[in-house]
């Protein structure tokens, strides 16, 4: 694909997004990828701009994660890459550190959010490792998130927490996630209230 190509959109505010699913089984065909039709899934019901979706089933090799991001932002210019598994303390468990050393920039309060929403679930929350970088290249910049890898896990940590009338307790990631695209220079995203609010500024936000 020619990065022309790769650059043009459907509409202004098209939104191009990598999934990518880490996992040696899954990638060899031994069990089902559940976290990328998760994700999918989630990102489908949330997000109510156009959507282009590139998704990659990958193993908890350091080098090849690395590559993938570098791939989806570099040559299909993807917003926002989302990668799910490779991230608690087992020595397989490398997406934080193929994370970091594709990004330009860490955003560290992704990680940070996502710990204390799962501390609300489980102990062992602790042990992951899940961090957040930006990629910067000429032109074009990307936000990449490390997401849990279980499909519960994941609409948890992006949707947050809820109480019985639907009323934020814990916010969940995705809420600042629209603005820190529109920081760096992407599609206005916009969402689907009953399921997630965009947090922005009163100046930020678009009629």
């Amino acid at each position: 694909m020619k990065h022309n190509e790769a650059q043009q959109r459907k509409s202004p505010n098209e939104v191009k997004i990598g999934l990518i699913s880490i996992s040696d089984r899954a990638s060899k065909g031994i069990y089902q990828d559940e976290g990328i039709p998760a994700l999918q899934s989630w990102l489908t019901k949330a997000i109510t701009n156009d959507c282009t979706f590139h998704e990659r089933l990958i193993a908890d090799e350091w080098e090849v994660i690395t590559e993938t991001i570098i791939e989806l932002v570099d040559d299909f210019y993807c917003d926002l890459v989302l990668t799910t598994g490779g991230t608690g303390p087992s020595r397989r468990d490398v997406t934080p550190e193929a994370t970091l050393e594709a990004g330009t920039r860490e955003m560290p309060g992704f990680g940070e959010q996502m710990r204390q929403i799962s501390l609300k679930f489980v102990p062992t929350a602790i042990l992951s490792r899940q961090t957040a970088v930006l990629r910067e290249i000429e032109g074009h910049a990307a936000l990449v998130i490390n997401l849990p890898g279980q499909p519960k896990a994941i609409a948890e940590t992006l949707e947050g927490l809820k109480d019985e009338t639907g009323k934020s307790i814990v916010p969940g990631i995705f809420a600042a996630v629209p603005y820190c695209i529109d920081l760096i220079g992407g599609p206005y995203i916009q969402t689907n209230e009953e399921v997630i609010k965009a947090f922005r500024p009163k100046s930020a936000i678009k009629k």
